[in-house]
């Protein structure tokens, strides 16, 4: 499986993975035939830990 991460800071895990998909970063990868996982993750600045992710296939 091939996994892209995007990673935000006092954003949201919603706009990592929008991110992800407009700017094509899985594209050069389409045709490898493995798995494609990508992983939203936003992080907060007030805790300083993980917030929310999103996996998505």
């Amino acid at each position: 499986a091939i996994y892209v991460f995007e990673f935000k800071l006092d954003g949201s895990a919603e706009d990592a993975l929008r991110q992800i998909k407009e700017k094509g970063y899985l594209i050069p990868y389409t045709l490898d035939g493995k798995r494609l996982v990508k992983v939203g993750v936003n992080f907060s600045k007030e805790t300083r830990n993980v917030d929310r992710y999103i996996v998505e296939e």
